[in-house]
């Protein structure tokens, strides 16, 4: 009898990433119950958005555990799309890394260009809102992530239904937040709509072109 060889990955570093993301959101209703309370609720009423779109808008604590348990959940979840749909990955926990690095700078450098356009343009206070609303948004689509990361990991690994119905909640999420948002702030945005269109153009849907042509190729 010839010995087969049998590769079995390793789910170890995956469990510590889904625990330290878990401490992160634990620790984020702990001391922000009240913030949090508002939070879980964010598609059905906008509270949340309400009330803390003008306290400390991104620079907050609360704010910045929930991206922080977003950024990581969205890297992993991209990391098991990328490792499903293509198969590119080598080696799971340096590409998951890479992923991680390259979501966070990608971000950041959206992030510093959207600064620097309402600088430009006299309208850090309508992008500063604009952010905020956003990024709540993905924060709380960032639970899906979560679900949808357990799921994929320990109960249906590579189950392709899990991604098209993760992704689909997900773009719900993020619709009903947009729908939101130009109810919300159509007073705003109507007088500077020439900017708000270069915005949506130039930072939020040329990067999705460049990425899907770049996963495509």
């Amino acid at each position: 009898m010839n010995p087969i060889e049998k590769v079995v990955d390793s789910l170890d570093w995956m469990t510590m990433v889904l625990f330290f993301s878990m401490v992160v959101l634990a620790l984020g209703k702990y001391l922000f119950q009240n913030r949090f309370l508002n939070f879980i609720i964010l598609p059905f009423n906008n509270k949340y958005v309400v009330l803390h779109s003008k306290k400390g808008r991104l620079l907050n604590w609360f704010h910045i555990l929930l991206t922080l348990f977003q950024l990581v959940n969205f890297s992993l979840f991209l990391f098991l799309v990328i490792k499903t749909f293509f198969n590119l990955v080598e080696d799971d926990l340096v590409s998951f890394l890479t992923v991680l690095v390259a979501v966070v700078l990608f971000q950041l450098v959206k992030l510093g260009l959207q600064w620097v356009k309402g600088y430009v343009f006299n309208t850090q206070n309508l992008i500063a809102e604009l952010l905020f609303n956003k990024t709540s948004y993905l924060n709380y689509s960032s639970l899906i992530m979560f679900m949808a990361n357990v799921i994929l990991i320990y109960i249906a690994p590579s189950y392709k239904i899990v991604f098209y119905v993760a992704f689909i909640l997900i773009v719900s999420i993020n619709a009903i937040g947009f729908i939101k948002l130009l109810k919300n702030y159509q007073k705003a945005i109507v007088p500077n709509l020439f900017y708000f269109i270069l915005y949506l153009c130039t930072l939020e849907i040329a990067p999705l072109v460049i990425v899907g042509t770049y996963l495509n190729d």
